[in-house]
């Protein structure tokens, strides 16, 4: 019976103990200071890790690791190209990231011919009229629209975000027509509110210039008949730089269509060569406007 009375008396000694002495949990354990040069976020890698493998040569942040863009901009790449393109209809033709995908051309001649820059993701969602009731290019599937005031927004968050990464210039342009209000307006409310900081920032109207591309062409004997598509030879011959999917070319020759406002873009090879020089010539229209407006380094 002695084991029965100690058991006992045990239990009742643990009865007495205050419930909140038993549930009070282990004290915290002491945080680790973070490593020199390193971010506090937990898990982070320091700031001067060493990058392990070779740098990608490519002028696209998104295309890059963290490490590649730190070294670039270590190594003078402090000017910053800000484009924005668009979602919409674009004819039977063309799909509907057509803008975007001529900015992956004229961008990355852009920042080439700079030499100091890179380019950051291309800003898709853009105004593309009136969302309800719809206008404008929201009349019609595949479109993607925002608002005005949804554009300016982003544009400002993305160019905050590049300016406290170190960036000194951040130059904007834009591949159409409803981008360019927005832009221009953010260029100017950051001009006044980074006043005094480290970093500038500018729109580069004569990036837009359309009708200045018709001219260029025509001056190499390329004269179009307008079809009435939302579609045309300096369009396509840009996009087919980045990707002869984008104008359906296999489908196109495949159904016998495989031209634009009069103008054969067979063999593919020819439009494509068309299609750098096309990037060339209006990334240097903007690196004159650029280099007016920010020092060459």
């Amino acid at each position: 019976m002695a084991p029965v009375r100690v058991v006992c008396a045990v239990a009742l000694s643990l009865s007495l103990v205050p419930v909140a002495t038993l549930a009070q949990p282990a004290p915290p354990a002491t945080p680790a200071r973070p490593r020199a040069g390193s971010s506090p976020t937990a898990g982070s890698p320091p700031f001067d890790m060493a990058r392990p493998i070779a740098a990608r040569p490519t002028v696209f942040i998104e295309d890059m690791t963290w490490m590649e863009v730190r070294d670039a901009m270590a190594a003078g790449k402090k000017t910053v190209i800000l484009a924005s393109g668009g979602i919409e209809m674009n004819g039977p033709y063309l799909v509907a990231g057509k803008h975007n995908i001529v900015l992956r051309a004229t961008t990355a001649a852009i920042a080439r011919q700079l030499g100091n820059a890179l380019v950051a993701p291309i800003v898709g969602f853009v105004p593309e009229g009136n969302i309800d009731p719809p206008s404008g290019m929201m009349r019609y599937p595949s479109t993607v629209g925002i608002s005005e005031d949804t554009f300016k927004r982003l544009l400002t968050d993305i160019a905050n975000g590049l300016r406290v990464h170190g960036f000194e210039h951040i130059v904007m342009i834009a591949d159409s027509g409803g981008n360019v209000n927005g832009m221009k307006a953010v260029a100017a409310d950051l001009t006044a509110a980074w006043a005094g900081k480290n970093t500038t920032i500018h729109y580069i109207a004569e990036y837009y210039d359309y009708p200045a591309l018709t001219t260029w062409l025509e001056s190499q004997a390329l004269v179009e008949v307008d079809e009435g598509h939302h579609d045309d030879l300096g369009i396509t011959a840009l996009m087919m730089v980045t990707d002869p999917s984008s104008v359906r070319m296999d489908e196109r020759l495949a159904a016998g269509r495989f031209s634009i406002n009069g103008i054969n873009l067979a063999p593919a090879a020819t439009t494509i060569a068309l299609g750098r020089r096309a990037a060339e010539w209006r990334a240097e229209q903007a690196v004159k406007a650029i280099r007016k407006v920010i020092p060459t380094p």
